[in-house]
């Protein structure tokens, strides 16, 4: 694992930076632990873009991630996912958009059982959910969408590359990526142990980016990259006029 680790957001060679527990989890900001599991999770961190990664984990298939991260026991590392943090963000669309949104096609990206996108219906959005973990229809028989969102999603993805081909596979022409994750900066740094909540393998928390390395990924891929926030982020080719009152040129 120590040789030719390569960052799979540039391709520079990287280093590992920490071992931490496997049952490092999220809730421990709340001050909730698990008991240590004893199974050692290796990050490594790209010194040139900052992006930090499970190398293990990352070469994990869709059924490992469902035995050892996605299973009964998740919903005590992550309470709020089942329906508190879906529908928080309906509302927040619903207030950010208001009726610009009924002339768009909307999909949850990595949106679970679809609680996010059926709030959004019920306000006469199209909007339609899917996921990975959930959905058997593969991402060419989605079809195009104006907006994509992928709240909490980034974080989880393991092969970052795969995510951003799959984005431009369904974006239409002018859409606008709307996406949560936080970043890095400040938190994770070369020769330092790894003390931040939100670098949590228990949770599936295995891709960590610092916004040099967002910034890279939008390049690479034909996007312009800008943030709202800390954790609030967007991609856009071109600002469509329904999210101009947003998203400004720069």
């Amino acid at each position: 694992m120590t040789h030719n680790l390569l960052c799979t957001v540039c391709g520079e060679k990287c280093s590992l930076l920490d071992v931490v527990d496997f049952n490092k989890s999220c809730e421990e900001i709340r001050g909730k632990f698990l008991d240590l599991s004893g199974i050692p999770i290796y990050y490594a961190l790209c010194n040139k873009c900052g992006f930090c990664f499970s190398p293990e984990i990352i070469t994990w298939d869709l059924e490992e991630f469902k035995e050892k991260i996605y299973n009964d026991q998740y919903v005590f590392v992550d309470p709020d996912y089942i329906e508190t943090r879906p529908q928080s963000n309906a509302a927040s669309l619903i207030t950010i958009f208001g009726d610009r949104a009924h002339s768009i096609k909307h999909l949850d990206y990595g949106g679970g059982s679809g609680v996010l996108a059926n709030h959004l219906r019920k306000s006469n959005w199209n909007s339609i959910s899917y996921d990975p973990f959930v959905d058997k229809k593969t991402i060419d028989q989605l079809g195009k969408f104006d907006l994509i969102t992928a709240f909490e999603v980034f974080e989880h993805v393991p092969d970052v590359q795969e995510l951003m081909s799959n984005l431009c596979t369904l974006l239409s022409t002018n859409g606008v990526v709307l996406f949560s994750t936080l970043l890095s900066d400040g938190q994770i740094n070369p020769n330092q142990r790894i003390v931040w909540w939100y670098a949590s393998p228990r949770n599936g928390h295995i891709s960590l980016f610092s916004r040099k390395s967002l910034e890279i990924l939008a390049h690479n891929h034909g996007f312009y990259f800008g943030s709202f926030s800390q954790g609030f982020h967007f991609f856009c080719t071109k600002i469509p006029s329904w999210a101009d009152h947003i998203i400004k040129p720069v």
